[in-house]
Formats: structure tokens, C-alpha cells, sequence
């Protein structure tokens, strides 16, 4: 009973995220000074070379009032906005590329964040805690230190430096790897595979060393912790091997707190992803938030910033789903 509960308001406090969140992406771009109509006009103006007459300026906003969803009051527009996102997951065509459809462009770009996120997030969690369980463990031997010191130096350094220090050094002084991400459209082959891994390298590497530093710092405080509680030195006097007592022991223990701060953490490993993109020319949903900016595009922008917030909000929902099994007192609160 205590488990279905656990659910439930698991469950509801997603879907409530997610409602809010939805709800101040349709309204924040409009404080944005420029209007997407008038941008579209003007557009059109110069790639034609003429300018319209007032009646035939006046239907031309009236169309694009009624395709992009901008026609009505402020509210009729949210209400429809809500139905299109939550019953058909329709964000409407784009303004700067019309008429391709919003949705077309966030299924191509989606993959590409998601895959370098979930990759780097697992490897960066993986290896810092690994690190730092064993910098914990065996806090008296130089190697710990020595990992608690590169634990140290990385964890305040923001992603956009070591992104900027990993382009100068890996890929302008010593060009092992591309400048930008540059990969040719077409069907998946073992080439493009090769490809696309030598082309996301470099992002990969920027997010993994800007994640792990603080999941050693925490993990190695946690397992020295442990180490030192009564059950672990009973353990130990009983001549438990000490290999047992640090995966079984301590680290069983120690990985609690570990676990919800990742999920605490996927806000804001989800926006260096982004920031990383538009650094490495990476072709997923950051740069296409960076050019629904500069053109005014609402309907990217919605799509775009939409995604980011289901992404997360799951993401964190997943691992409040699986929390019961690390944590089996859950079940039977």
C-alpha cells in the first residue's frame, strides 16, 4: 500500500511539473521584444523585393495569426496552445522554416541531446562514484588524495570553460578533433557511426569532466562516513573481508544520498548539455533554441524549451520510480 502511494504522488507531482513548466514556456516568450509576424513579413518583403498594400499587409497578418495560433485574447491562446501540446503534441510549423512543422525538426535534434546526455550522465555518475568510493575507502593512501585533489579542481569549473580550454587544446592547438560537429544526412551506416562518435568526442568529454567532480567530493565524504558507523566496524571485527565491507557495507549505504542527488542534478546537467551544443556546433536541440531566439520563431521556442522540461521532469521521475530499489524501507512506509 505504502509503495502504491509512493507512486501516486510520485506520478502527480510530474504531471503537475509539467504543467507549470508548459505553462511559463507559452508565456515567457511573449516579453520577448520582437514579433514573429512582423519578422515573417519583413522576410517575405525582402526576399520578394516589393512591399504589400495595407489590405493585402492586413490579410497577410490575419493568416499568419490563424496558422501560428496567435489570433484571439491572451487566454483563448493558452487554452488552445494546451490542447495541441498535451492531446497532439502539435507545437505548429515553424516561422522561419515554414511550412515544416516544429515537430519534424525536435524528432531530428531530440535523438542527438538525448543520446550525449544519458551517455555522459551514466559515465560521469559511474566514475565518480567509483573514484570516490574508493578515495573514501581508503582515505590514508596517496592515490585517494590524489583523486580527492582532481575532484577538487573540476567541480567548480563551469562547462562552458571546459568546453572553450577542450576546443583550443583538442581541437585548434593539437586539431585531433573537429572544431564543429559535421556529419552529412542519410541512412545510419557502421561509417556515419563511426563519424558521429568521433564528432560527439569532444562534448562528451566536456560534460563527463564537468560531472564527475562533484559526485567524488560527495561520494568520498559519504564513504568515509560510512566506514566509521558501528555495524561497518562490527563487520570488520568479524574479519569480513575488507572488499565486502566497501561494496556491501559502505557502498550500499553510501549510494542513497547519491542517487537522489542525480536526480536533483538532471535540471542542470540537461542545460549544460544545451550550452555544450551551441559551443560544439552540436546538432541537437540547443542550437535550435539559439535559433528560435534569434528569430523570434515562438513555435520552436515552445517546442524546444517544451522538450527540455519532459525530458528532465522524466528523467527525475525515473528515478524516484526505481528510488525502492536502493531504498526498501520505501515499500513498506
Amino acid at each position: 500500500m505504502g509503495l502504491i502511494q509512493y507512486i501516486t504522488t510520485r506520478l502527480m507531482v510530474y504531471f503537475l511539473v509539467l504543467f507549470i513548466g508548459i505553462t511559463v514556456t507559452f508565456f515567457l516568450p511573449r516579453f520577448m521584444p520582437s514579433d514573429p509576424i512582423e519578422n515573417y513579413i519583413a522576410q517575405l518583403q525582402n526576399q520578394a523585393g516589393q512591399t504589400l498594400g495595407e489590405a493585402e499587409m492586413a490579410q497577410l497578418r490575419a493568416s499568419l495569426s490563424e496558422l501560428y495560433g496567435l489570433e484571439g485574447s491572451l487566454f483563448s491562446q493558452y487554452v488552445g496552445y494546451l490542447k495541441r501540446v498535451f492531446l497532439t503534441f502539435d507545437f505548429g510549423p515553424s516561422f522561419s522554416s515554414f511550412p515544416r512543422p516544429v515537430s519534424e525538426f525536435i524528432l531530428l535534434a531530440l535523438p542527438w541531446t538525448l543520446g550525449l546526455l544519458v551517455m555522459t550522465t551514466l559515465i560521469a555518475w559511474t566514475l565518480g562514484n567509483t573514484i570516490g568510493l574508493l578515495a573514501g575507502f581508503f582515505h590514508n593512501n596517496r592515490t585517494a588524495t590524489v583523486l580527492e585533489v582532481v575532484g577538487v579542481v573540476l567541480y567548480p569549473i563551469p562547462y562552458y570553460i571546459l568546453a572553450l580550454v577542450f576546443i583550443l587544446v583538442l581541437a585548434y592547438i593539437f586539431p585531433i578533433f573537429p572544431l564543429s560537429t559535421t556529419i552529412r544526412p542519410g541512412p545510419m551506416t557502421l561509417e556515419k557511426a563511426r563519424m558521429i562518435a568521433y564528432n560527439s568526442f569532444l562534448p562528451a568529454l566536456t560534460l563527463i569532466t564537468a560531472g564527475f567532480g562533484w559526485n567524488i567530493l560527495s561520494m568520498k565524504s559519504l564513504a568515509f562516513s560510512t566506514k566509521e558507523e558501528p555495524y561497518v566496524k562490527f563487520a570488520r571485527l568479524k574479519g569480513v573481508p575488507p572488499r565486502k565491507i566497501m561494496t556491501s557495507y559502505v557502498f550500499r549505504n553510501a549510494l542513497l544520498p547519491q542517487v537522489t542527488a542525480l536526480a536533483l542534478s538532471m535540471g542542470t546537467l540537461f542545460n549544460g548539455a544545451l550550452l555544450t551544443e551551441i559551443l560544439f556546433s552540436y546538432p541537437g536541440l540547443g542550437l535550435l533554441m539559439r535559433s528560435a531566439v534569434g528569430n523570434g520563431d515562438y513555435n520552436m521556442l515552445y517546442g524546444t524549451i517544451t522538450m527540455t522540461i519532459i525530458a528532465v521532469a522524466t528523467a527525475a521521475l525515473v528515478i524516484d520510480l526505481i528510488y525502492p530499489l536502493f531504498d526498501p524501507r520505501i515499500r513498506y512506509r
